[in-house]
């Protein structure tokens, strides 16, 4: 329709009356029909000029941002009412940045609701020609992320509490045996077998201490105290750590750290506690001896931290349970194990993936984003200005 406009707009001398009435009646149309689709999102849309003044707004945008209407002709900021928001899009218009999903609680008929907003520039011929600014109410998307979080803890807290009675019961069998056969010893003058009764009574309340903090530290939150570091010096102190434990099992370690790896921040004792758990796992996993190979690597938005060994694999019945808490296959394991080292790289805003094929091998793969300490600038069309993202 806006091309048939364009070409009648270059006949206009040559219309007649009734062609000229035709064509303001199917732009009017055309006009009523794009305001009628703006007014039935459930969004809000607001038009800015170059100048900041605006243009247009849906009915949803005049819904949830009354406006003050004697500032009809001045820039958009000067129409809200909201301190925030009014600071907030004259801040962003005037220094001509770009913006997406900036939140603010506000009241709407006495009840609070989350906007999002996002401030975009309106481009034609390589030019910015105003502005867009679209609002989103995220309230109920908020509700039913922060319900679903606390069914997922539920779910988890449950699991982990099955867990832990699981794990209580052995220990607490064996002490209940062992302080009756002390009871006896000493009841029967027995004294010589006390010291054996009493160090599998200390052996076993040891364990139930490891069950205990091990418990505690899955369920709290982490005090995490990140600080820019250097992950390939990391590991190179893991793996000599850990290199007499690799020479007496007969594992060669091959270690392929990326050259110019950008520093990251992270917790040097929790990155630490992830690492050495991945590499005592693929110890575990090649019992007869093999290759243990760490690999490092990254692109513009990550880092990439491969630790892969020889071993004999998951199965890929159990590949999707070994995040589970209390999940492990060693009759020794707690299974705590590859939960806590998926926690600590979640809280690092990191993510945790594993490849792995029955009797070749396992490979765990962390990644973990680099910070963007530096504003990068794109060019914008062909108007030679630039702007910061």
């Amino acid at each position: 329709m806006r091309d048939f406009i364009q070409r009648a707009l270059t006949k206009l001398n040559k219309l007649t009356p009734e062609q000229m009435q035709d064509l303001l009646i199917s732009a009017a149309a055309e006009i009523d029909r794009m305001e009628t689709v703006l007014d039935s999102l459930n969004e809000g849309v607001m038009v800015c000029d170059a100048q900041h003044r605006l243009v247009m707004a849906n009915k949803f945008a005049e819904r949830f941002l009354p406006q003050n209407r004697e500032h009809e002709n001045d820039q958009i900021w000067t129409l809200i009412k909201d301190d925030h928001i009014r600071e907030f899009l004259c801040q962003t218009l005037v220094s001509g940045d770009r913006v997406e999903e900036k939140e603010f609680d506000v009241e709407f008929k006495a009840k609070q609701r989350l906007l999002s907003f996002s401030v975009l520039p309106l481009v034609r011929n390589h030019q910015v020609s105003g502005s867009l600014v679209y609002v989103e109410d995220i309230t109920e998307k908020r509700g039913k992320e922060a319900r679903l979080r606390r069914a997922e803890n539920l779910a988890s807290l449950t699991t982990l509490a099955a867990g832990v009675a699981h794990e209580i019961k052995n220990p607490l069998g064996s002490l209940s045996i062992h302080i009756q056969l002390i009871q006896k010893a000493v009841a029967g003058n027995q004294l010589s077998e006390l010291d054996k009764y009493i160090g599998v009574v200390n052996e076993e309340i040891d364990r139930l201490n490891r069950i205990v903090v091990d418990f505690l530290f899955a369920v709290r939150p982490m005090d995490l105290e990140p600080r820019e570091g250097d992950i390939n010096a990391l590991i190179a102190e893991l793996v000599e750590f850990v290199r007499y434990e690799l020479d007496e099992a007969h594992i060669g370690c091959v270690m392929d750290l990326g050259e110019n790896l950008p520093p990251i921040d992270f917790d040097e004792r929790y990155m630490k506690q992830a690492l050495l758990n991945l590499i005592k796992n693929a110890i575990a996993a090649m019992d007869g001896g093999g290759t243990l190979t760490i690999t490092t690597g990254f692109n513009d938005a990550e880092i990439q931290i491969s630790v892969r060994d020889t071993g004999v694999g998951i199965s890929e019945e159990n590949l999707p349970k070994i995040f589970e808490p209390y999940f492990t296959t060693k009759p020794t394991g707690t299974g705590l194990g590859l939960t806590l080292v998926f926690k600590i790289v979640r809280e690092h805003q990191g993510d945790l993936n594993v490849k792995s094929r029955e009797g070749e091998g396992t490979d765990f793969v962390i990644t973990l984003p680099i910070p963007q300490r530096e504003t990068r600038l794109l060019a914008f069309g062909n108007s030679g200005g630039q702007y910061a993202v």
